[in-house]
């Protein structure tokens, strides 16, 4: 019995000695490291666009329940009404769809002007980037050129030019070409000089290393800068149509401003951030399809 005893003192004695276990330390996550599921990432996206709805449909309700009449704040059924006339209802003076035409007029201002600038950003951001003697004449002159307001040289153009298509599109080519000459002037310089010193020991000239390997490094960059300057193309498309046209989607936005016309504004508005989204969507595809190797992370 006193064996049996002591043994359970001892056994009790044991236990009460034992250390817990060591608590493992809580991690927590940090706020940078924290990853957004697909169905969340659309669902954060989301919801800006439905907290901007919400106040609008809100203030337009309250609006238009103390005046049905009121213009500044049109509700969507009206909006739409008026949107859907002018794009399928013929203009009684012209016969033209008005929204179409408006449409067509103002794309062929914005690619015209914006071509136009992606060619000259093409040439002479190759030529400056690459060639010394042609970076030590011109990239001065289009540093000072960038810092000018291009809104102020739109007199200069209209006395120059006219008023016709010629000084919009001109407008537009200068307010965004100073920008990408020196975005893909630096890009060329940014290569490797590995790559250039490999070509000229494999025998390459000037000409045959900007067509095999300056062009096909920068095309990337290139579709880069024009997505960039969309956004600033069509600020000085609108600020020139408002000025001096006759159709186009700014000079129809300016036109009926004058009747307070927000059932026509407001739509016209969305239809141009459509169309910007639209054209810069396709940009990016088509840098997917033209410069696969730089999109490695696309085909997953």
């Amino acid at each position: 019995m006193l064996a049996r005893g002591t043994g359970a003192v001892q056994a009790g004695a044991g236990a009460n000695t034992a250390s817990p276990p060591p608590s493992v330390p809580k991690t927590r996550l940090r706020l940078i490291n924290a990853t957004v599921s697909r169905g969340g990432a659309v669902l954060l996206g989301t919801l800006p666009f439905a907290a901007v709805a919400v106040a609008y449909l809100s203030a337009s309700a309250q609006r238009l329940a103390v005046n049905a009449n009121d213009k500044l704040l049109p509700s969507p059924a009206q909006m739409w009404s008026a949107f859907f006339d002018l794009a399928t209802v013929p203009d009684k003076r012209s016969g033209d769809l008005i929204l179409w035409a408006d449409t067509y007029a103002s794309l062929v201002r914005l690619f015209a002007g914006v071509g136009l600038a992606t060619l000259v950003a093409l040439l002479l951001g190759i030529a400056i980037g690459f060639i010394p003697r042609v970076r030590a004449f011109l990239l001065p002159f289009v540093t000072v050129v960038c810092v000018i307001p291009p809104l102020a040289l739109l007199p200069i153009l209209f006395i120059a030019l006219g008023l016709g298509e010629t000084a919009k599109i001109t407008l537009i080519a200068i307010g965004v070409a100073p920008v990408m000459v020196r975005d893909i002037a630096n890009r060329v310089m940014e290569l490797p000089p590995e790559l250039i010193a490999k070509a000229q020991t494999l025998g390459g000239n000037s000409w045959t290393m900007v067509l095999r390997l300056v062009l096909p490094q920068t095309m990337p960059r290139l579709i880069t800068c024009v997505r960039l300057a969309l956004g600033p193309a069509w600020l000085f498309l609108i600020a020139a149509e408002a000025i001096a046209s006759t159709e186009g989607l700014g000079y129809r936005i300016f036109l009926v401003r004058r009747y307070l016309s927000m059932d026509v504004i407001l739509p016209y508005v969305v239809w141009i951030t459509l169309l910007a989204v639209a054209t810069d969507w396709l940009l990016a595809r088509l840098s997917h399809v033209v410069s696969p190797w730089a999109h490695p992370g696309s085909g997953k």
